[in-house]
């Protein structure tokens, strides 16, 4: 089994080339879903990590996913690349 890839902005797992975001040469991304990034671009790139947990939290609700199942989702957000990447200057 090969090893599972997550968007590094919202933390979906992203294993199906159908669900990757592209990169500018039409490439998918192997970091980013395609609800976050589109053309080596992120979609909503102003977005906080706090709008972003609470979107997050919104749709695994909508989901009907367990509260624990969603309280780990969130807690792991922090760690992923979009949001501990230093921005440039």
């Amino acid at each position: 089994m090969g090893t599972t890839l997550y968007c590094q902005s919202c933390g979906m797992p992203i294993d199906h080339p159908e669900m990757r975001g592209t990169e500018q040469n039409g490439s998918k991304s192997l970091e980013y879903c395609v609800y976050c990034y589109a053309d080596g671009h992120l979609i909503n790139p102003d977005m906080t990590l706090g709008q972003m947990t609470d979107l997050v939290r919104t749709k695994l609700k909508e989901m009907n996913m367990p509260p624990s199942f969603i309280d780990g989702a969130v807690t792991n957000l922090p760690q992923l690349r979009r949001w501990t990447r230093k921005p440039t200057p």
